[in-house]
């Protein structure tokens, strides 16, 4: 049977393997079925077409286009997921684990897109946080922006998930506005490789925006600038080798890593047998432990329960292990499957055994245990092994050993500042779990662990039936970790959309500023307009656009009225002599809810037009209190547009009530839903 021929994509072309290539066996079998790899890979050529043709064009894009662009690549992954499914059973994964790779790196590019067409604006510069006045008259600003880099994204994956590792990096990256080059682990590159076909063969993405390499990266980061970056996800050695490359160090080269990761799940002191907590407890494990066969960067590797509740945990979550299917992932009835490779299965016994010089173990005997439809022989099949670590304190390889499968260790403490110390023993972990439902135990792990974790999952009753488990990381939450975890951080929403971007800080004149946000800021010009702004499609309107209404008197009979009417008789609007002991007013006072119904009642063109809705109101400030006799006039300004759909777009105005003495009264922001 000839092998499956596991090509390269670099610089615009299909690049079969050659030179160097390596052969791949299935984790079912053993038996060799493909061979991906091509030393000759001209990486400088690939790194050029990337910076000289997929940037430019990226660029050029908006940030909804980009996130239109994720959305419709998302769409297209999800008409081919059965292929990628058949596919990935080589891995050894169960159609389980197929959901929490593919479907999930589906999911984790939808959610992307949705976060740049809702979060980001439809332009080409993202304004990081507020204004900063930086002179007394406002006529000097600040402002941070962040722009795409004007280089190449390089990923360097690992080998458990080849669908979610890549998209949980490629999404952000797309929608920066900056192209990547990727390289799965060759172990799992064909999974990779089929997803990108899919991806590229669909003509969403622009020339350029996307390269592949199956196989070594030769010696691409040696051609590296400060324009690029690196984001790796693998063990701590490989990640300190790459760190250490000159050229990354030379050129301050941006390196997220993601990588070893002794994670925790914490039982609290009140989930004890019988309680709902304690078999949630038992159940997370158990699935943390055999998911994807125990290959994830999230699994819990360190079982940390009060020493009165050790026996029980080991008894329950031996019985629920005893339960698991292990077998050929194609059978319905496995539930869990094989390791990836002989190579890997030989490395997690390797560090089970160094596990088990400080650890008895208590469940699972790689010599010795069942596997349906397949045999322990070829296959790369561990069963999960449970260790019990009767002296934590004194132990060091469990705080520091990742067998990298079905493998985890428990351990008890005495009380709650014990099992925090156990905790932190990881030196930096992607998650810890706590499993409470008392809320004081909650608050006292969070402060005595949060500086060691990137994320910390607390279950309990409450949430237990939609929380997403563990060891799922959600793109809307940054996944990383200090530390052993590799001190970096992805996703997080936008959050991980930036780590592609400069953050530059911009000094000018409100009219500089506003023009370079496409955001109206006060002090900038005011544009006068053809007609009454309401009159107007969103297509018509101009950032800048205003509206001054006339004024109008608010009398005592208004607040009186508008206080019966609302049943708002708060003493402030109604009691001369109590409102005047208030330090905030000088008697009675018009309600705030008063003047922005009015403020409405002057600006609002009442017959129908291109308004459809009236959808939010953002920053509501009261400045000066305003009583009977005085007056109150409008500025409404067109303060930034977002395009929704085809048919309408949301406008955001700027707007400020100001009294007979032209001092600012009430300032708000309000939306809008226009036709276009």
């Amino acid at each position: 049977m000839s092998l499956q021929q596991i090509s390269s994509f670099a610089a615009g072309q299909w690049v079969a393997p050659g030179n160097g290539a390596r052969t791949i066996a299935s984790a079912i079998t053993g038996e060799p079925f493909a061979t991906a790899g091509n030393s000759a890979l001209d990486v400088q050529a690939m790194l050029e077409f990337a910076r000289n043709t997929g940037g430019p064009a990226l660029r050029q894009m908006t940030f909804h286009q980009r996130a239109k662009m994720l959305k419709a690549l998302a769409q297209t992954l999800s008409g081919h997921k059965q292929a990628l499914y058949d596919l990935s059973f080589n891995t050894g994964a169960t159609q389980n684990d197929h959901l929490i790779d593919i479907d999930g790196g589906i999911g984790t590019m939808f959610v992307f897109a949705s976060k740049g067409r809702r979060e980001m604006p439809d332009g080409h510069v993202y304004l990081d946080g507020d204004l900063e006045q930086l002179s007394r008259n406002g006529t000097f600003l600040g402002q941070h922006i962040c722009t795409p880099l004007h280089g190449v994204a390089i990923h360097i994956n690992a080998f458990n998930f080849p669908v979610w590792g890549m998209l949980e990096k490629l999404a952000p990256t797309l929608l920066a506005g900056v192209p990547a080059i990727v390289k799965p682990a060759t172990n799992s590159c064909y999974v990779t490789e089929l997803a990108v076909r899919i991806m590229l063969e669909s003509g969403i993405l622009p020339a350029g925006a996307l390269q592949l390499v199956s196989g070594g990266i030769g010696d691409m980061l040696d051609h590296l600038t400060c324009q690029d970056v690196v984001s790796f996800t693998g063990s701590a050695d490989t990640a300190l080798k790459l760190r250490q490359n000159p050229v990354i160090l030379n050129n301050s080269v941006r390196f997220v890593a993601e990588q070893d990761s002794l994670n925790a799940s914490i039982l609290g002191p009140d989930a004890v047998p019988g309680t709902p907590e304690f078999d949630l407890f038992v159940k997370e494990v158990s699935r943390e432990m055999t998911t994807k066969a125990g290959q994830k960067c999230t699994a819990i590797r360190r079982i940390i329960a009060p020493d009165t509740q050790v026996e029980a945990v080991i008894e329950a979550l031996s019985a629920r292990l005893a339960k698991t299917t292990i077998g050929d992932p194609r059978l319905e009835t496995t539930r869990m499957g094989a390791l990836v490779s002989s190579g890997q299965k030989a490395d997690v016994l390797a560090k089970a055994d160094i596990i088990g010089q400080e650890a008895e173990r208590v469940f699972g005997d790689p010599t010795a245990f069942d596997v349906d439809g397949a045999d322990t022989k070829n296959g790369a099949f561990v069963p999960p092994m449970l260790f019990h670590c009767a002296d934590p304190d004194n132990a060091q390889r469990v705080h520091d050993t990742e067998a990298f499968g079905p493998v985890s260790t428990i351990m008890g403490y005495r009380d709650l500042d014990h099992a925090i110390a156990i905790a932190n023993r990881g030196q930096g972990s992607l998650v810890t779990s706590l499993i409470t439902h008392d809320t004081e135990v909650a608050q006292n792990v969070v402060i005595g662990t949060a500086a060691y974790n990137g994320r910390i999952y607390i279950n309990d009753r409450d949430s237990m039936k939609e929380s997403t488990g563990h060891g799922s990381p959600l793109p809307h939450m940054v996944h990383g970790g200090p530390g052993r975890a590799g001190g970096g951080e992805e996703m997080g929403g936008v959050r991980g959309v930036q780590h592609y971007m400069q953050r530059t800080a911009i000094q000018g004149s409100p009219r500089m500023l506003s023009s370079l946000g496409k955001k109206w800021v006060p002090g900038a010009p005011e544009i006068q307009g053809l007609a009454h702004p309401f009159t107007r499609k969103f297509g018509e309107l101009s950032i800048g656009e205003t509206l001054n209404t006339a004024s109008r008197t608010i009398t005592l009979d208004d607040i009186e009225h508008f206080a019966h009417f609302t049943g708002d008789t708060f003493y402030a609007h109604m009691d001369d002599d109590a409102a005047a002991r208030n330090p905030f007013f000088p008697g009675r006072v018009a309600h705030g809810y008063l003047l922005l119904s009015f403020a409405a009642g002057l600006f609002v063109e009442p017959n129908e037009g291109p308004v459809l809705a009236n959808t939010g109101l953002d920053g509501l400030r009261f400045m000066k209190p305003v009583v009977a006799g005085d007056s109150i006039k409008v500025r409404l300004t067109v303060k930034q547009k977002t395009q929704r759909t085809d048919e309408y777009g949301e406008v955001r105005w700027h707007v400020t009530l100001t009294n007979q003495d032209d001092e600012m009264v009430a300032e708000y922001e309000l939306l809008t839903m226009n036709a276009y």
